[in-house]
């Protein structure tokens, strides 16, 4: 992956550009802002593959969209992956698990090669449009469960942009976040003024989150870990943090 470290902050001048994949979620939300820090003008691209809050994460990632003054806003709908099913995410008939925190499985919201289909169409979007760079909001605590959110995958992935694309095409896969923690995320995020009231990480339902489900344990933590409280409403907002941390 390229580093983009010392790239021009915004309010410099810049044509760069780079499609987010903005699901929504506080992850996409903090790596479009990451991207628009560090100068890109912003073409978000949501996908709807048939997950149970897919109208809130709809509704969350447009928010965005206007808040970023995103130059674009793509929303494509992915049904083959809810088709081929296996996940809880998308199949009625499994039931989204509670959090597991401490686990090194793989969790049953896993969608197969999930990433590995949103980066094509992210691509494709990109070449399209001349951008330069992907971003994507994985982090360090997916990748112990999710494999398609490992820094190896995505260097991988960039070679076969690299082999797939038009010889003068040069589009970076940034996974700004990738070797950080959520709440690493959240500080960033917290930095970034990144209006998380308008995010969206439950895998249960569309109001009030659950705040039980994985999703919402790692951002609840993540929240409480930087002293901050989760805007958005929960069904449940329990404690993620050790006595000793508070």
């Amino acid at each position: 992956m390229t580093d983009t470290t010392d790239a021009p902050t915004t309010g410099e001048s810049t044509s760069k550009r780079a499609v987010v994949l903005l699901s929504g979620g506080m992850d996409s939300a903090t790596a479009a802002y990451e991207a628009r820090d560090r100068g890109y003008e912003i073409y978000a691209l949501h996908t709807s593959y048939g997950q149970r809050t897919e109208d809130r994460e709809l509704e969350c990632a447009r928010r965005l969209a206007d808040e970023l003054d995103a130059t674009d806003f793509l929303r494509i709908e992915t049904g083959h992956l809810a088709e081929i099913g296996a996940s809880s995410l998308t199949d009625d008939e499994l039931a989204v698990e509670d959090a597991d925190m401490d686990s090194d499985e793989i969790p049953s919201s896993y969608v197969p090669f999930r990433n590995a289909n949103l980066l094509s169409m992210a691509v494709s979007y990109a070449e399209a449009n001349d951008c330069e760079a992907v971003f994507i909001g994985a982090h360090s605590e997916d990748f112990a469960g999710y494999p398609d959110c490992r820094p190896e995958f995505f260097d991988a992935f960039e070679q076969v942009v690299d082999v797939g694309t038009k010889p003068e095409t040069e589009i970076s896969i940034e996974a700004p976040f990738v070797e950080d923690s959520k709440t690493e995320i959240a500080e960033r995020g917290v930095a970034l003024e990144v209006p998380y009231e308008h995010t969206w990480s439950c895998y249960r339902e569309n109001e009030p989150a659950c705040g039980t489900c994985d999703s919402c344990a790692f951002r609840l933590q993540a929240f409480q870990n930087v002293g901050v409280r989760d805007p958005i409403a929960y069904a449940e907002r329990p404690s993620y943090v050790e006595e000793a941390g508070k």
